[in-house]
């Protein structure tokens, strides 16, 4: 425990910095505006910012992109509650009570509730993985090329589990991120892979043009297709403050969300969304008056927002401690390390502890930030949803292309990141979803490599990844998933968990 708490003040010491408290409010900030934005989203937003991080130090760059991602869960709950517009997925249970408070002249009830939950939930999140990173670390030391190799194949499935959507279309999109991966030079033959004769791809493709092609430009599209973008019914502010009563209501089912979203946030392709959705369900179910949900439980609003802000924290722990991104977003985070020569793995926490422990530690500073701003800027944000999506696209798009274009100052770039917006629109089209594609073009080079490592030490003996028991258990752990999913009353469950 000493250990942790040394820890711990290591990282609030770097995070306590000027530059890098600066970079955690920017982010908690742009964060926020676009969780009140509906139809961009963290992702795409990352997408956009992740080649200006090449311009920054490790630290504040990971810092400003946590922020944004879990600035959007507090933002997303703003139009819910104030429009009946959910600026995130995770947000959308958050219509169903939190609109009806407003109705009844609770608005300020209903974000101040979503506020403190979402700060109590973030808190305790950050001890959580101050607690249980070192304990993975340690665990992770013993793992070598076939429990790698076995860890990641594990992610990738069950990536396919917990996708939204068909099963199928996850597969297909995880094959697709994997032939992705092996565009370029081949490391130990130096054959050229898939790159049609360009110069250009020998290096591969960088992760920043495939996220911000397919989540970027893609989101763009789809929202200029989408037709003349309505605005929400208004409706009037009211204090910001809760009750006794509410206060009643409201800590048990935030305790219960925290722990729900905490969970699922941790599994692969977990996150915020599954977490606000199973705390709303659970919350439900344990009331003796289910019928108020709908009608402006303010249980509704806190158990689902906890959940949210719990599980957007909680997926830091498979990236930060297995060096494993669990879903799109902490895909991006990796990307962001891969583009500073760091690459994400276990041994985080003792080859680089100031990044590792003042990116945890910013979590509760941006939590806090979050607090602070998130209320007062209530007014500006009703603002800003006025404004056309007509006027905002062509800013967001210029955005885009010159964030590209200074990455490797390559015209070429910025087409490939074009095509692979037209990639997103049909994926999109076909319901196929991003974050498999993302997971398998970001881990398939390293499953490669693991892959060959492993067959080179047994001397092309496949028996090598069943011999060792962490890899066998990691191989029996990927076939209880695929079991699971065969399973008809887990699929209902999934079916109705991921139905957004």
């Amino acid at each position: 425990m000493s250990e942790i708490v040394q820890s711990l003040a290591l990282g609030f010491g770097v995070a306590a910095s000027l530059s890098n408290l600066w970079y955690c409010f920017l982010g908690a900030l742009i964060g926020t505006l676009i969780g009140v934005l509906p139809g961009i989203g963290p992702i795409a937003t990352m997408a956009m910012l992740l080649p200006l991080t090449y311009y920054l130090q490790p630290t504040e760059a990971l810092i400003m992109l946590a922020g944004i991602y879990y600035g959007a869960q507090y933002g997303g709950s703003t139009t819910a509650v104030l429009m009946r517009l959910p600026g995130e997925s995770s947000s959308v249970v958050t219509c169903l009570d939190g609109y009806a408070m407003a109705r009844k002249g609770r608005a300020g009830t209903a974000l101040a509730t979503a506020a403190l939950a979402s700060f109590f939930a973030g808190t305790v999140v950050t001890l959580l993985i101050a607690i249980a990173s070192p304990a993975l670390t340690e665990l992770a030391q013993k793992f070598g090329p076939a429990e790698y190799f076995s860890l990641m194949a594990l992610g990738l499935v069950a990536a396919v589990v917990f996708a939204q959507g068909s099963p199928l279309r996850a597969v297909g999109a995880i094959f697709l991120g994997l032939l992705l991966g092996l565009i370029g030079a081949d490391v130990n033959t130096g054959f050229d892979r898939f790159t049609f004769d360009r110069p250009e791809l020998r290096d591969g493709i960088g992760v920043v043009v495939v996220s911000m092609g397919l989540f970027g430009i893609a989101e763009i599209m789809l929202n200029l297709s989408g037709g003349p973008e309505g605005q929400g019914e208004r409706t009037r502010l009211s204090r910001l403050w809760l009750t006794k009563d509410d206060f009643r209501a409201a800590w048990p089912a935030t305790l219960r969300g925290t722990g729900i979203g905490a969970l699922l946030g941790i599994l692969p392709g977990g996150g915020a969304m599954l977490g606000s959705f199973a705390s709303y369900a659970v919350e439900k179910r344990v009331s003796d008056t289910p019928e108020r949900f709908g009608e402006g439980a303010i249980e509704g609003v806190a158990g689902p927002e906890a959940a949210n802000n719990a599980g957007a924290q909680s997926s830091f722990i498979p990236m930060l401690a297995l060096g494993i991104p669990g879903n799109s977003v902490m895909a991006m985070m990796a990307g962001a390390m891969l583009i500073h020569g760091i690459a994400p793995s276990p041994n985080l926490a003792s080859t680089q502890p100031q990044l590792f422990w003042g990116l945890i530690a910013s979590m509760w500073f941006g939590n806090l930030m979050l607090l602070v701003i998130n209320l007062p800027l209530i007014g500006l944000w009703v603002k800003l949803l006025a404004a056309p999506y007509r006027m905002l696209f062509p800013a967001i798009l210029l955005f885009c292309c010159i964030g590209i274009y200074t990455v490797n100052n390559s015209a070429f770039e910025v087409g490939l990141v074009a095509l692979f917006g037209l990639l997103g629109v049909v994926l999109a089209k076909l319901e196929c979803p991003l974050a498999p594609l993302v997971l398998a073009f970001i881990l398939g080079p390293m499953m490669e490599e693991n892959l060959r490592r492993a067959m080179l030490l047994s001397r092309g003996d496949p028996a090598i990844f069943l011999s060792r028991p962490i890899s066998l258990g990691l191989l029996i752990a990927c076939a209880l998933v695929i079991a699971l999913l065969l399973m008809p009353n887990f699929r209902r469950a999934r079916e109705a968990a991921t139905e957004a």
